[in-house]
């Protein structure tokens, strides 16, 4: 299980529990008067009828690497009334359909989320805990789920405070030590059930080992930059993400606006990985296959840390 920590400091949190990069449920802490006020009529009237963009996913499981689920616009207040509710009289694809936001930029290309502009009315409510610099915030992503929603297994780049609002999740998590155990696609895993694995496609699944958590309304969950997390919403839930940039700044990918490019220093070593590669193609199978295993234990002596607990 992941600790439970109460009403840790910034000063307890930046000295004792940061530098652990271990996740940790933080309780207790003072996040404003959202976590009384955000009801499905009072989120519905604040921001009104503004469009916003949606994934609406027939099954509960939603899978990014196969794109099981639609993107539709609606207003926001509409949408809030259909999230919340467990059949629709109005759907898209089925009457008990699952609804998911996740905030964006004006332009998703090119602007990170931030809930000041995006939900100026509702990020009154919010005292965001800024356990970190003001320089090295990303973005502020603004969340809501239908119950019983599921999110793909993923990771980010950067450091993040998952704040629950209102209504309760679980959340699974892996070490990165773990990812040669999650058939990795990008920064995803295609292991989707993550509580009924196919063991016959995925048998090395067993070997992760799983962290797991239930954030209840006002728990704040810190996920360390690259630990894999696998999200359920429970009940209908209104949540808040904090990235923020653990790394030098120049570090990151310029185009990067959700926090989930690899650094640029990955990306580089990945291309020339790949060229290596490449290279390799112009031997003989059972040379290709001596040398490719030269360079793993190069790798392995060069770049792995052997200090993990």
């Amino acid at each position: 299980a992941v600790e439970r920590l109460p009403g840790v400091t910034r000063e307890r949190f930046l000295r004792d529990i940061y530098p652990r990069r271990k996740p940790v449920v933080l309780t207790g802490l003072e996040l404003g008067t959202c976590t009384t006020k955000w009801t499905v009529d009072y989120l519905s009237q604040a921001e009104g009828s503004k469009e916003v963009k949606i994934h609406v996913s027939a099954v509960p499981q939603m899978d990014f690497l196969s794109k099981n689920f639609v993107y539709r616009t609606l207003p926001f207040d509409v949408f809030v009334r259909r999230a919340a509710e467990d059949k629709h009289k109005e759907y898209f694809l089925t009457e008990d359909e699952k609804y998911y936001l996740r905030s964006v930029g004006e332009d998703a290309r090119k602007d990170i989320a931030d809930i000041r502009k995006q939900f100026p009315v509702l990020a009154e409510d919010v005292h965001i805990p800024e356990y970190f610099e003001k320089e090295q915030f990303f973005s502020s992503v603004f969340r809501i789920s239908s119950a019983g929603l599921q999110l793909w297994t993923h990771y980010d780049v950067m450091d993040n405070f998952l704040i629950q609002v209102t209504g309760k999740k679980r959340v699974v998590l892996y070490s990165p030590r773990d990812a040669p155990y999650l058939y990795l696609s990008g920064t995803k895993s295609e292991v989707l059930d993550v509580d009924n694995p196919d063991m016959e496609k995925y048998p090395l699944f067993v070997k992760a080992k799983r962290y797991q958590c239930v954030l209840e309304a006002g728990d704040v969950l810190f996920i360390p930059a690259l630990w894999f997390h696998n999200v359920i919403s429970e009940e209908f839930g209104v949540a808040l993400n904090v990235f923020w940039k653990h790394l030098p700044a120049e570090s990151y990918d310029k185009t990067d606006t959700y926090g989930n490019k690899d650094p640029m220093a990955a990306s580089r070593a990945i291309q020339i990985l790949d060229r290596a590669l490449k290279t390799l193609e112009e031997l003989p199978e059972e040379y290709r296959d001596f040398y490719a295993r030269r360079m793993v234990l190069r790798i392995q002596e060069k770049a792995y840390r052997n200090d993990y607990g």
